[in-house]
């Protein structure tokens, strides 16, 4: 094929596929415009996931009428002059490619009034080109529509994800940036609904409360203000602030660490690490904080411009800012600053309900018969050929209250408990499930669920299927929702968390989907590391982990026991 310039269509197309991957992206852009406006209130509407319909809504600055049509070409910014201004950039938008970007998939319709004016304008956009532009009355701010994302471009339809699943991103970019913007007032609208409403007060706890809740909101403590615990290699021009959970909440994912650089939202890896290296030895394996940390330093010192989206930025001095915000965190998590009271802060969270706290309990498992046992893997890298016949086990007892040890004839045997104890629930789930005769256990009074507004999304897709599993969730105000029973499994269990960790990390496929919700359950059902187990209770779980059709690995492929043979503890001990 010859070389060619391609057409100023196909371009545009390609560009705005580098800026606009999915409706949250779209939100995201007329969010940072309105921001960048001066905008005290910000309303996002949303239908059909963001790909029927996205409006958003300010009462920022507005557009001069001369500069309405001129706001769509292509690398038409107010934001900067020349390419050195890029080092004292002050904005969340630079590069002038966010309007023309959605023109190009989307139909657009603005109407923007400035300060003063007799009145506003109208301008309407197919195609990436104008088709009406008149004059229309509105107070000071801006008003954009997006309407038929992607119709011109079906290929990339075809990659987007349920409705909840893009409804989930949507609310997790206005979520971001109440964070970072609590003097700003957001409100969302998903499908007519409210899906999320910020005070606006200026205090990050009331946007925290807007968020998170109230039961998550008294668990957060701010970042020191001391220079000493912030401030790294003497670098008084890094500043670190936000606030941070204390060690006794945490999630399964990192979707709840907001990380922002003079207030633009971004990802970054470094920032991560530095994060959960501040919370080493705090927190359990595989569970991750609650935080929100911004970063201000010099805009000579952060390149914003090296992704398309604005989403990573590059740092000068890496090492010094891993530095501040590790030893911030550190520094707040070993004072443990006084948790504000939330009954301070303001008035239009009085009323709600705190979520019930669930203490753990022993879980005594129910004695079954013997069945036929198995033979566990020995601890090579490939197992050899397993017997299908396991020797009687002797109950030596516990080891750090999370091992079961083991005597058989030919050595020891370690069994993980809580493994162990995942493997047997999963099975016994998913014959539940086979058989549609999943076990309920009804709660003694009614539990308030309250989420945050990505959580939502998808609970309102699934709150009705996830009755298939045990769970009888009902709709009960804003984000709020009413648990009357859960699964058998969970009714010594952790079911809240269990709850959460599916919302926060939806399975998109039926099948998958259905996967996940079982391991989950099955993992918060089963009895803890660090529970103590009475002989009884540890012979009963034996019994009928022999009964399983895979003892040797817990449903995520961890194993549940290990073999430690006679001669290899001869040899151990110099004795083979």
């Amino acid at each position: 094929m010859p070389i060619k310039v391609l057409d100023d269509r196909t371009v545009a197309r390609i560009a705005a596929g580098e800026v606009i991957e999915r409706p949250a992206s779209v939100v995201k852009e007329l969010v940072e415009n309105a921001l960048d406006a001066g905008s005290s209130q910000i309303t996002v509407e949303t239908r059909g996931g963001g790909v029927a319909f996205i409006r958003v809504i300010d009462d920022g600055a507005g557009i001069p009428s001369g500069e309405v049509e001129l706001a769509f070409g292509r690398h038409a910014t107010s934001k900067l002059a020349q390419i050195d201004d890029l080092e004292s950039l002050d904005t969340l938008g630079f590069r002038g490619e966010a309007l023309p970007s959605i023109a190009a998939v989307a139909e657009v319709e603005m109407v923007t009034s400035v300060a003063n004016a007799t009145g506003g304008d109208f301008v309407q956009l197919q195609n990436e080109t104008v088709t009406s532009h008149t004059s229309q009355a509105r107070p000071r701010g801006t008003t954009v529509t997006v309407k038929n994302l992607f119709r011109n471009v079906p290929a990339r339809l075809k990659f987007l994800k349920s409705t909840a699943t893009e409804n989930s991103h949507i609310a997790q970019v206005v979520s971001q940036y109440a964070l970072a913007f609590p003097e700003v007032r957001f409100t969302l609208l998903t499908d007519g609904r409210s899906s999320l409403q910020s005070p606006g007060t200026g205090k990050l706890l009331d946007s925290v409360i807007a968020i998170y809740g109230v039961e998550t909101a008294q668990k957060m403590v701010p970042i020191s203000t001391d220079e000493a615990a912030w401030q790294s290699d003497k670098r008084p021009d890094i500043k670190v602030a936000g606030m941070v959970s204390s060690p006794v909440v945490s999630r399964a994912g990192r979707d709840a660490l907001s990380f922002f650089v003079n207030r633009r939202l971004i990802s970054s890896r470094l920032l991560t690490f530095a994060l959960e290296e501040a919370y080493q030895g705090l927190l359990m394996q595989g569970r991750h904080p609650i935080a929100v940390i911004n970063i201000t330093l010099p805009p000579v010192l952060v390149d914003v411009n090296v992704h398309p989206t604005k989403s990573e930025v590059k740092f000068q001095d890496e090492r010094a800012v891993f530095s501040a915000v590790q030893r911030a965190v550190r520094g707040t998590l070993v004072n443990l600053a006084p948790i504000p009271k939330i009954e301070e802060v303001g008035h239009s969270y009085q009323g709600t309900r705190p979520i019930p706290t669930h203490p753990t309990r022993l879980w005594t498992l129910p004695t079954q018969e013997i069945g036929t046992m198995t033979t566990p893997p020995g601890v090579q890298s490939t197992p050899p050929l397993l017997p299908s016949v396991l020797p009687a086990l002797r109950v030596v007892g516990q080891v750090g209250t999370n091992y079961i040890i083991t005597e058989g004839p030919d050595g020891i045997y370690i069994i993980d408990q809580h493994a162990a104890h995942e493997r047997i629930l999963y099975e016994k789930l998913k014959g539940q499930q086979a058989g549609r005769n999943i076990e309920l256990q009804g709660l003694l009074e009614p539990a308030t669920l309250e989420v945050t507004p990505r959580q939502d999304a998808v609970l309102k897709e699934c709150y009705l299927e996830l009755r298939e599993y045990g769970f009888t969730i009902e709709p009960f105000g804003e984000r709020s929702y009413l648990v009357r029973t859960v699964p058998g499994v969970l009714s010594r269990g952790d079911w809240l968390t269990a709850v959460r960790e599916f919302l926060d990390d939806p399975t998109g496929r039926d099948k998958e989907r259905s996967e996940a919700i079982i391991k989950t359950l099955a993992c918060h059902g089963a009895v803890r590391a660090g529970q103590t187990l009475t002989d009884e209770e540890i012979r009963s779980l034996i019994r009928q982990l022999e009964q399983t059709e895979n003892p040797y690995n817990c449903p995520h492929g961890r194993p549940t026991l290990i073999h430690l043979s006679i001669r290899q503890l001869e040899r151990e001990f110099g004795r083979g």
